[in-house]
C-alpha cells in the first residue's frame, strides 16, 4: 500500500513538473524570440533615423559615399530613393540596375512622411530581411538588416532550452520523489497506527510534530484513541481485547483490578483467564465472526460473570465481563424475602382460618370460645406487627423515610430507652444498668435511634435474660460515638453472627416466633443506622453473652 501511495504521488508530481517545463519552454522561447526581434527593429529604426539626418545635413559627401559609410557602420544594406521610387544610391548594387522601389511597403510609408518597416524574404538571396525606411528631403532612406542570425539563434534555442528543461526536470523529479517518499512514510505511520487501534491495541500512540493537514489528522486520531481508552477505563465492566492468535492486546483498568495476577499484554489469554466458557466465547467470536454471550462462573471463586464477546477488524475480538454476583445476590434476597414473608404470614393465617372455622362450627363448646378468640387476636396482632415492620423496613431501605437529625446527647438517648424497659426488666428479674454515657453529642433523629435502642434492649431481655443483667452505654470512638447493648446470656454461635441483620433471619426460629418477634427488627435497625452514616455489628461468645453495637457520627459544632 505504501508503494502505491508513493507511486501515485510521484506520478502527480511528474505530470505537474512536465506541464510546467513544457509551458515554461514554450513561453520562454516565444518571448525570447519576440524580444530579440523587437530589439533589432528598435535599434535599426534608430540607425535609420540617424541615416536620414545625415542625408539631410551632409553636403560634403555624395549620396553613394553616405550610403556606403552608413551601411558599414550599421552592418546593414543602405538605400536612398527619390520621391518617384528611383534608387539614387545603394551600398551593395548599382542604382541603374535596380527597379523602382516606390511600391515597397516600407518606402511607401516613408514617402508619406512616416517611418515604415517590413519583414520579407529576399527573392535573390533567400534570406529574410528586416526593412526600415525613414523620410528625407526629396525622397527616403532605408536600411535592410539580414535576419539569418536571428533564425540561427532561434533554431539553437530549443536545443538549449531542452537541455536546461531536462536538467530542471531531473532536479525537480528528485525533489518530488523525496517529498513523495516523506509524505508516503507519514501516511504509512498513520495507517499502521489506525490498524493497531482498530485491532484493539488502545495503548498505541502516534506523534506528528508537523501541524499541516496530515499532522492534524494524526493528532485527531491520537486524541480519539486516548479518549476511547479513557472511556473504556472508566467503565465498571471489565473489557479485554484478544488478537486472532489468542494473545491479549489490551485490557481496561477494571479488568486489571478484577484479576489478582493482572493482565499481561501480548501473553496468551489463557494465562490471564482460565474459565472454559469465557475462552470458548472469545474463540467463537474470533473464528465465527459473531457476537457470542456466555456465563462464566470460575474466573473468581464465588463470583459469576456475564461474558459478551464480539469480533473486531483484523481477526481479533473484544470481550466484556459484567459482574453478576451482586445482581444474583439481590435476586436471591428478593426470592428469599418473598418466601420468608409468605412463610411468616402462612402460620398466623392458618391459625386464624382454623380457629375461625371452628367457631363457625356449631359443635364448638362455649368454654373454648375465649381461648380460640385469644389465639385469633394474638395471630392477628402478629400479622399487624409484621405488616407494620415490613412497611417501616421498605420506607427506610428505599430512603422514603426522612430523618430529622439534630445534635443530641447520648446520655439522653440512653435514658429514654432505659425508661421504656425499666418495668419489663424488673418483672423478668433482670438488672438494667447504664455503662459509659459521657460521649460527645451526636447527629441523630431521636425517635429513629430510640427505635434502634429499643429493638436491641428488647432482644437482650428476650434472649439474654438468663444472665440477669443488661448493660447499655455509649463511648467515644474517633469521629463517632459507639452505642452498645450487652447481655450475659447464653450467647450466639459464631456461624450465625454474619447473618443476624438479614430479614427474617433467626437463630432459634421456634423461640423467636413464640416471643412474638417478626424477624425484621435487626434489619430495620441496620438500615436506620446506615441512613445516619453509621454502622452496626454484633459480637458474642457462647455462655458469655452478646454485645450489639452501632456508631453515630459526632455532631459538628455550630460556628456563630
Amino acid at each position: 500500500m505504501s508503494s502505491r501511495i508513493f507511486l501515485k504521488l510521484l506520478a502527480v508530481f511528474v505530470l505537474v513538473i512536465a506541464a510546467a517545463v513544457v509551458t515554461v519552454d514554450f513561453s520562454v522561447r516565444s518571448a525570447w524570440e519576440k524580444s530579440l526581434r523587437q530589439e533589432i527593429e528598435r535599434n535599426l529604426t534608430q540607425k535609420t533615423a540617424l541615416f536620414a539626418h545625415r542625408v539631410d545635413t551632409d553636403r560634403s559627401h555624395s549620396l553613394t559615399e553616405i550610403a556606403a559609410q552608413e551601411a558599414l557602420a550599421a552592418g546593414a544594406r543602405a538605400t536612398i530613393i527619390d520621391p518617384t521610387g528611383k534608387v539614387l544610391a545603394d551600398s551593395e548594387a548599382y542604382p541603374s540596375s535596380m527597379e523602382n522601389h516606390a511600391r515597397r511597403k516600407e518606402f511607401a510609408a516613408a514617402l508619406q512622411g512616416n517611418v515604415g518597416s517590413d519583414e520579407r524574404r529576399s527573392r535573390t538571396l533567400g534570406v529574410p530581411f528586416l526593412y526600415v525606411a525613414a523620410p528625407v528631403s526629396g525622397g527616403a532612406v532605408r536600411f535592410a538588416y539580414p535576419l539569418s542570425d536571428v533564425e540561427a539563434a532561434t533554431k539553437r534555442a530549443p536545443h538549449t532550452l531542452l537541455i536546461a528543461s531536462a536538467m530542471a526536470f531531473v532536479l525537480a523529479l528528485l525533489i518530488a520523489a523525496t517529498a513523495a517518499q516523506y509524505i508516503a512514510r507519514r501516511l504509512r505511520r498513520i495507517v499502521e497506527f489506525a490498524d493497531k487501534v482498530a485491532a484493539g491495541d488502545l495503548t498505541a500512540r502516534i506523534s506528528e510534530p508537523s501541524r499541516d493537514e496530515i499532522g492534524q489528522v494524526a493528532a485527531a486520531l491520537d486524541k480519539t484513541a486516548r479518549q476511547l481508552e479513557t472511556l473504556l477505563n472508566s467503565m465498571q465492566d471489565a473489557v479485554i481485547a484478544v488478537a486472532s492468535d489468542g494473545r491479549v492486546q489490551w485490557a481496561n483498568r477494571s479488568m486489571d483490578r478484577l484479576l489478582p495476577q493482572r493482565t499481561r499484554l501480548n501473553a496468551p489469554v489463557v494465562e490471564t483467564v482460565r474459565d472454559p466458557d469465557f475462552l470458548r466465547a472469545v474463540r467463537s467470536a474470533t473464528e465465527d465472526r459473531k457476537v457470542i454471550s456466555a456465563r462464566a462462573a470460575s474466573i473468581l471463586p464465588g463470583r459469576s460473570f456475564d461474558v459478551t464477546a464480539a469480533p473486531m477488524p483484523g481477526g481479533s475480538a473484544v470481550a466484556v465481563l459484567r459482574d453478576l454476583t451482586e445482581t444474583e445476590r439481590i435476586e436471591k434476597t428478593r426470592r428469599d424475602f418473598i418466601a420468608n414473608v409468605s412463610h411468616e404470614l402462612r402460620t398466623p393465617l392458618t391459625s386464624i382460618q382454623g380457629y375461625a372455622e371452628t367457631l363457625l362450627d356449631s359443635g364448638c363448646e362455649k368454654n373454648h370460645l375465649p381461648e380460640f378468640l385469644e389465639i385469633i387476636r394474638k395471630n392477628a396482632a402478629r400479622m399487624s406487627l409484621l405488616t407494620e415492620d415490613l412497611l417501616t423496613l421498605a420506607r427506610v431501605e428505599s430512603g422514603e423515610q426522612r430523618f430529622d437529625s439534630q445534635p443530641v446527647a447520648p446520655a439522653e438517648l440512653l435514658h429514654d430507652a432505659l425508661e421504656s424497659f425499666r418495668e419489663l426488666a424488673r418483672a423478668q428479674g433482670v438488672e438494667l444498668t447504664t455503662g459509659d454515657s459521657t460521649a460527645p453529642m451526636v447527629n441523630a433523629d431521636r425517635e429513629a435511634i430510640h427505635q434502634v435502642l429499643s429493638n436491641l434492649i428488647d432482644n437482650a431481655l428476650k434472649y439474654g435474660a438468663k444472665g440477669g443483667r443488661v448493660v447499655v452505654g455509649a463511648r467515644s470512638s474517633g469521629n463517632a460515638v459507639e452505642f452498645y447493648v450487652q447481655d450475659f446470656g447464653p450467647g450466639i454461635p459464631s456461624e450465625h453472627l454474619p447473618r443476624l441483620f438479614e430479614r427474617f433471619y433467626r437463630v432459634d426460629k421456634a423461640r423467636s416466633r413464640e416471643s412474638g418477634g417478626t424477624g425484621l427488627g435487626l434489619a430495620i435497625a441496620k438500615h436506620i443506622v446506615m441512613a445516619h452514616g453509621g454502622s452496626i455489628w454484633a459480637q458474642s461468645e457462647l455462655n458469655h453473652g452478646s454485645t450489639f453495637s452501632f456508631t453515630l457520627p459526632v455532631a459538628t459544632p455550630v460556628v456563630n
